[in-house]
This record gives structure tokens, C-alpha cells and sequence, in this order.
């Protein structure tokens, strides 16, 4: 593994930012401690800094041996808030903050292009410029679609960006990156229906809004296994049913609501218009009506082809060819996928092992993603923040015209 040796000197002290910053979770837009750490790293460094896009968010820029002049750049962008659950573990790092947890990495995200970011400042091995973007938000607060909004790519022009995340269960020390969709967009529904409610043993006497429910959920597969093509990915889930106070009472009215995922805008755009179709008309065949609300949250991350070959060949460089696996495209979302949307670049994962890494004290659960025992794997540390920089080196050396 061909890691940088400078890195690994200072690794020890990078995972002690990061255990401090798991130990201190903050949830979207509220990063204020985290941006205060990521800040005053930077600056120590000889970093300049802007900050306040996207709430929260911080940028660093490192102007390479040119002073920039080159005018190509390259953005590398962590992630860098927590989740709403309560940590099981109980390790001298454990969340002090009850009902919030780095449950997903972000703190080690944050780390590694902390590590990477310390390496730049002191060997500027390129021309051109760095953009260390720590980003406010991911978990449902879109904070990568609100830097954009406040002017991330005007303010700071780029030609390509990157994001990588932690994924458990792969091998230490192995990446994966393909080309195309990696991660689903996801959407969110709601469904109200309204009946007219009665007595229980006069079913007659009403609009029982219940059997309508349960009509409408069975139906809805039939749009995964019979609308769309066998080949495009989609799921419908129904995860909440509400209705009914008492035993022997009709309701008046019963709530459906759940999620639904896709690799495409196009499968999206048919599972919504086929949903509100089977919802309005299931209704309006039982004499009761209809509220259907369907609200798109996160795109579909896609990997543009060009920038995850350049990243596949990045790692092969690090840890050879055969600790480069394809990209398993997954079913999780990722806002990442809003500044992929704007430039070219590509989203990869580092393995983060099967949790053999955590102390004593850790949950008895599996270190698995949004999971109360889970904990970053600091060994990551040295060979993401190398990927990091290999990258953005390899990545600014490349003619203008190759790039």
C-alpha cells in the first residue's frame, strides 16, 4: 500500500479531531462547533478560509505552486454533521450529546480531508488549486444543494468535484468507484384518504377508508413489477399506515406514507405519475377521496465516466489493482449528488472493515451505517487523506484539455 509517509506521521493526531468531533455531535445546519474545529485547523496551517455557505459550511483554498495561476482547480468535498439517534457505545469518545451520533462517518470524513488538507499546506506538489469544501447537512438538510445555492461554484470555480464515503463490510484497505448512477434519489409521499367514518358493525352506513389503504399498497408494486422496465432499478416502500382511535369505529379518514427510491429521473417521473393515478383512482372507485403529496428530496448520485476512471486509477496507483472493486450501486441517497448534478466528478467508498476496529465499550450492534455501535475506522485516516491528495495532484498535473 502506497500511502504518504508524512500523513502517517501525523495520523495519531488527526484521529484525535476526530474522536473529539465524534464526541461532539451537531445535527444540520447546527455544525457550528465542528465548522469552529475544521476552521482553526485550517487556518493554523496557513489555510485561508470562507465561511457561511450553506449555514454552516467551510472552504478552504490552497493555491498551488503557481499561486493558482494556472486557473484549473479542483474541488474535494466532507461531509460533516451527525445523526438524530442515541450512541450505544461507550467509549472514552462516545457522544456526550444525548440523541445525537456520528453514526455515519462524517467525522471521519471530515478527518481525512483534514489530514490531506495539512499535507497540502505544507507540500504544495501542483499547480493550479485545491478546494477543501467541509459541507454542512447531508443527513436530510440537502446542505451540499444550499453551498451551491449560496454560490459555492461562482465563488470558488472548479472544473471537477469529488466525495467519498466510509462503507462497512468491505476490507480495509480496498476503494470502490464505477462510472454512472451509484446512489438513488429519494422521494418522500404522503397519502391521505377520506372516507366517512360509522359504526364498526355498520360498515355499510360509511366509507371505510381502511380497505381502500390496503388496496392502494398491494397496488403499488405492480408499478415496480409490471409499469417500469425489468432492467431499471426502483423501490416503493410503504412505511406508515395510520388510522382509527377505537375497536368499533370506522375512521374517517386513513394516512399513507413511505419513501420511494430510483437511479433515474425518468423511473422516478413514471413511479410519481403512475402512484397519484392508482391513489386518485382507487378512491374515486370506493366514493372516497384523495390527498397525495409526493416531494423529491435528493437526486440520483451519478458518476460521470471520465472523473471515475481518473479516481479508479488514483487508487490503483495507492493500493494496487485488485483493492479496486466496482461501485455496488446502493439504494442509501447522498446530496453529493446536487454537485454532481453542477460539475463532472465522481463519488467513491473506503472500506471501513466489519468493526473489528472499535474499543472496548463499543454497542453490541454491528459497525454498520445510521447503526448505534457504529464508529469510523481511524486506520482509514492516512489512505483517505493519501487518496486525497494523489488525487488532486495527479488530477491538476493532467493538460487542460485532458481534464
Amino acid at each position: 500500500m502506497n500511502v504518504i509517509d508524512s500523513i502517517v506521521t501525523q495520523a495519531a493526531s488527526i484521529a484525535a479531531v476526530r474522536r473529539d468531533i465524534h464526541a461532539h455531535p451537531e445535527l444540520c445546519f447546527e455544525e457550528v462547533r465542528t465548522a469552529d474545529v475544521v476552521a482553526q485547523k485550517l487556518t493554523e496551517w496557513g489555510i485561508p478560509i470562507h465561511r457561511g455557505l450553506g449555514k454552516t459550511g467551510v472552504v478552504g483554498i490552497v493555491k498551488g505552486r503557481d499561486g493558482g495561476a494556472s486557473g484549473r482547480a479542483i474541488g474535494l468535498r466532507a461531509d460533516m454533521d451527525a445523526l438524530p439517534m442515541q450512541e450505544f457505545n461507550t467509549f472514552a469518545h462516545a457522544s456526550k450529546h444525548q440523541g445525537k451520533m456520528h453514526a455515519c462517518g462524517h467525522d471521519g470524513h471530515t478527518a481525512m480531508l483534514l489530514a490531506a488538507a495539512q499535507h497540502f499546506a505544507k507540500h504544495r506538489n501542483f499547480d493550479g488549486t485545491v478546494y477543501l469544501i467541509f459541507q454542512p447537512a447531508e443527513e436530510g438538510g440537502g446542505g451540499a444543494r444550499v453551498m451551491i445555492e449560496d454560490g459555492l461554484f461562482e465563488q470558488f470555480p472548479m472544473q471537477a468535484v469529488y466525495g467519498m464515503h466510509n462503507w462497512p463490510g468491505m476490507p480495509v484497505g480496498t476503494f470502490a468507484v464505477s462510472p454512472g448512477p451509484v446512489m438513488a434519489s429519494t422521494s418522500e409521499f404522503k397519502i391521505v384518504i377520506r372516507g366517512k367514518g360509522g359504526h364498526a358493525a355498520l360498515p355499510h352506513t360509511g366509507i371505510d377508508p381502511v380497505p381502500i389503504a390496503c388496496q392502494m399498497v398491494q397496488t403499488f408494486q405492480t408499478i415496480i413489477s409490471r409499469n417500469k422496465k425489468p432492467v431499471d432499478a426502483g423501490v416503493i416502500s410503504v412505511t406508515m399506515i395510520h388510522a382509527g382511535e377505537a375497536t368499533n369505529v370506522v375512521p374517517d379518514s386513513c394516512e399513507l406514507q413511505g419513501t420511494v427510491r430510483t437511479f433515474t429521473v425518468e423511473v422516478l417521473d413514471l413511479i410519481e405519475k403512475r402512484m397519484r393515478q392508482i391513489a386518485e383512482h382507487h378512491c374515486a372507485a370506493h366514493d372516497a377521496t384523495c390527498e397525495f403529496a409526493f416531494v423529491r428530496n435528493y437526486p440520483p448520485t451519478v458518476n460521470s465516466p471520465a472523473e471515475a476512471e481518473f479516481a479508479r486509477k488514483v487508487m490503483a496507483g495507492i493500493v494496487g489493482e485488485d483493492q479496486v472493486l466496482p461501485q455496488e450501486p446502493t439504494m442509501g441517497a447522498e446530496d453529493f449528488a446536487y454537485m454532481l448534478q453542477a460539475k463532472p466528478g465522481a463519488y467513491c467508498f473506503i472500506a471501513n472493515g466489519d468493526g473489528a476496529h472499535r474499543e472496548m465499550g463499543h454497542g453490541g450492534g454491528p459497525c454498520m451505517l445510521h447503526n448505534p455501535s457504529y464508529d469510523f475506522n481511524d486506520d482509514l485516516i492516512p489512505l483517505g487523506a493519501t487518496y486525497w491528495v494523489k488525487l488532486a495532484e495527479e488530477w491538476l498535473a493532467q493538460p487542460a484539455s485532458a481534464a
